[in-house]
């Protein structure tokens, strides 16, 4: 609420927007079944309206409204009064748990031309609101958004808007939601596109920008006139002969158009933000790593030190009696290029501790998981105490190949209040980790990290490909199973080896419970463990 009353203040325009939501920020989940909160919410933005009375500007906001039903809408208001509203139509499966849909458009009148207002994902649904406009003979779409970060989905959107704004002939201002919310990594990256389809303005993707806009609507008129392809209604013609400009052009606006950013960028640039405002808007201000020399700790203690700063971010090695003198050496080597704490505490003291109470209850079978499952739990012990002790968020290490095929320990390497890389794959947490050494131009993920074996060092000589395939085709085949929704024979029809397919599906299914109880974190490929792709735990299909 400050940050839009702020933004209302500083800046003289003919129409200011805000994204989806915007006064409680998407999606508030259950709160919106509580009536108390819609009730605040409606308070709350009833005093922004009476703050423009005095204001020469429109305002379009995203607030969640109760008429006797909740509506997920864009509120239109001027000088204190509401002058339009617009219910979203198109609702998500998700969305359709708390909001009802709309049925009526909402077409704002100005001397130069007519405006449409739309929410997200009606942009693309096809046919919806955006043909209906069409038909009415907007000259502009406005479409506020909280559209999630995934991977392609930036470009997607700019797709999309360029075909629909050539197809019909209107400008698009596509007005996206910035920030980290719980799974959710909102990339702002807003823009507008002309009614050839040209991108004529771009915002910064991962920042927080105010940007000031002139658009001229006689361009649409003029573009749907000159393409006879484009239906254009009588009235186009009679706005023609009438335009009037209500304003002079401002010289002090030059469009932008941004460069495409690297995919491992916005990677790291998504997790920042998701973690920044995950720890912030939790309470916290710093957090606890465990350090292992391994390429997921070293990822995960770089990107909280970039996030947070080095003076906010305590890493903490655990050795054992099977972790390597390199682990120790690269471990403790990260610590420094980063310039974070670093606290050695050994694990194997407890360990045999408890062997010897554990003696009577395991006598006469062999080591086995139990014992390395045993260490990792140690270990998440120490952090949740230092957690408790010291006030630290304690980030989990655990990346989306391990998750998908239960190779973690439960209530062991798998603590923590958030999870930072649960939906990268092994082989992106090399990219990325690649990138930040490139990006920062130096070596701050230690070069041996990359070489070694990667390895949980729970055992003499273990290796994670001793009971995993090699994680170059581990992810291939995860990606088309829960990323591509592929079924196994689809898989194998691929030229993937059957016995290797149904050996990796069989981890997946059998590790369901796992990621029931794995700490949340960000949404970075689309589908997300636990959010977008869910087994039940108890189930008998196989294939």
């Amino acid at each position: 609420m400050e940050k839009i009353l702020e933004s209302l203040e500083e800046k003289k325009v003919d129409i200011a927007i805000f994204p989806e939501l915007s006064l409680v920020g998407y999606c508030p989940k259950d709160l919106l079944m509580r009536l108390d909160f819609l009730k605040k919410t409606e308070t709350e933005f009833l005093s922004l309206v009476e703050f423009t009375e005095k204001l020469e500007l429109t305002v379009i906001a995203g607030i969640p409204r109760l008429d006797g039903a909740p509506y997920n809408s864009a509120v239109v208001f001027r000088e204190g009064e509401i002058i339009s509203i617009y219910d979203k139509q198109v609702l998500n499966p998700s969305e359709m748990r708390y909001f009802k849909p709309g049925s009526d458009l909402a077409v704002l009148a100005t001397p130069e031309g007519k405006i449409g207002i739309m929410i997200r994902d009606e942009l693309w649904s096809n046919p919806g609101p955006a043909e209906n406009y069409a038909d009415l003979g907007v000259d502009m779409i406005i479409d506020i958004s909280a559209s999630a970060f995934a991977l392609g989905e930036i470009n997607r959107r700019k797709k999309v808007a360029a075909l629909k704004a050539s197809s019909h002939g209107y400008w698009v201002v596509f007005l996206n939601a910035f920030g980290g919310l719980d799974e959710f990594v909102f990339d702002g990256s807003s823009f507008v596109v002309d009614p050839s389809g040209e991108t004529y303005h771009e915002l910064e993707s991962f920042e927080e920008e105010i940007s000031i806009v002139d658009v001229d609507l006689y361009q649409s008129k003029v573009y749907r006139l000159l393409n006879p392809s484009i239906t254009t209604p009588e009235e186009d013609i009679f706005d023609l002969l009438e335009y009037i400009p209500i304003r002079e052009k401002k010289d002090s606006f030059k469009p932008k158009i941004l460069g495409n950013i690297k995919e491992e960028e916005q990677v790291l640039r998504a997790l920042i933000t998701a973690l920044r405002d995950y720890v912030n808007g939790n309470g916290f201000s710093k957090v606890v790593v465990g350090l292992s020399g391994g390429i997921d700790s070293s990822l995960v203690a770089a990107i909280s030190t970039l996030a947070l700063g080095k003076e906010n971010v305590l890493g903490i090695l655990m050795p054992s009696m099977y972790t390597s003198k390199e682990s120790i050496e690269d471990a403790e080597r990260l610590a420094k290029n980063l310039g974070i704490k670093i606290y050695t505490i050994p694990v194997t003291d407890v360990f045999n501790s408890y062997l010897k109470v554990l003696k009577e209850a395991f006598d006469g079978k062999k080591r086995d998981v139990t014992e390395e499952n045993l260490q990792a739990r140690i270990r998440g012990t120490y952090l949740m105490a230092i957690s408790n002790k010291l006030g630290h968020l304690v980030i989990a290490t655990g990346n989306k190949s391990e998750a998908a095929t239960g190779y973690a320990t439960l209530y062991g390497d798998m603590v923590g209040g958030y999870s930072l890389i649960k939906d990268l794959y092994k082989t992106d947490v090399y990219r990325v980790a690649k990138w930040i050494n490139e990006r920062e131009e130096r070596e701050v993920i230690p070069k041996r990290v990359f070489e070694k074996p990667p390895s949980a060092e729970l055992s003499p000589g273990q290796r994670d490909q001793d009971k995993l395939p090699p994680y170059e085709l581990l992810d291939e085949i995860l990606r088309l199973l829960i990323d591509r929704n592929m079924t196994p024979d689809q898989i194998v029809h691929k030229g993937f080896d059957e016995k290797t397919v149904n050996y990796v599906l069989e981890l997946v299914k059998t590790s369901e419970y796992k990621r029931y109880q794995a700490a949340p974190g960000p949404r970075i490929t689309g589908r997300l463990l636990g959010l977008d792709w869910k087994y039940p735990i108890t189930n008998e299909f196989v294939r």
